[in-house]
């Protein structure tokens, strides 16, 4: 599969060919990309709401008045679940909301989240992630060359030099993303993934290995 190719500066050179780069039928991994995101909202959840039973509200477990003779409904204590005041019928109580997925799921995920940027034509590559200067001016000058700056990027690399890291910091629509580290959340959530060589080297042998577990 071929991708642009950018110069470290973000200007354009040419294409680069990826002949390992994945390959998957279509619609293969949708439903895995898609329980990665339901699992990360799920997971980000606090799922402390708390209610109180009719056991647990306060108050006195008398009956309010008598059964008959007053000529009106007849009524047990002031804690059921009817009443002001009373308590909760089948209302929330803490609990996780944790999902879990094995490493499978997450890997083809990843691999289609990949896939789609590569052939909407949203993933480029980079020869490397370089900048003169620790300044954020510097970094949005290579953003700019690539597509305005105005889209949310993803840079990946296999390790970002503390220059990068300075620059970028203050850049909110920016993410850099280290190949070991890096999820199909990550891609999922860039308009742009732009990639060093070294770093889809390593991203696809890590798919590769990966895989032959």
């Amino acid at each position: 599969m071929k991708f642009k190719l950018l110069k470290s500066d973000g200007t354009e050179s040419g294409d680069k060919d990826v002949t390992n780069f994945p390959v998957l039928d279509a619609g293969k991994g949708q439903d895995a990309l898609r329980q990665l995101v339901v699992a990360f909202h799920a997971n980000s959840r606090q799922g402390n709401a708390s209610t109180k039973t009719r056991d647990e509200v306060s108050g006195s477990g008398k009956k309010i008045y008598r059964q008959k003779g007053l000529g009106t409904g007849r009524a047990g204590d002031k804690r059921a679940i009817q009443r002001r005041g009373g308590g909760i019928a089948f209302g929330p109580k803490p609990r996780s909301y944790t999902q879990k997925l094995n490493s499978k799921v997450k890997r083809l995920a990843l691999t289609r989240a990949l896939i789609d940027h590569a052939e909407e034509g949203t993933f480029y590559l980079i020869e490397e992630w370089k900048v003169s200067e620790p300044k954020t001016k510097a970094f949005s000058h290579i953003l700019s060359n690539i597509d305005g700056g105005s889209v949310k990027f993803l840079a990946v690399d296999n390790t970002f030099d503390s220059n990068v890291k300075l620059a970028a910091r203050n850049l909110a629509k920016t993410t850099l993303g280290n190949t070991s580290e890096i999820n199909a959340l990550d891609v999922v959530r860039a308009d742009k993934v732009v990639c060093s060589l070294s770093a889809i080297d390593a991203l696809i042998k890590k798919l590769n290995s990966d895989s032959e577990k």
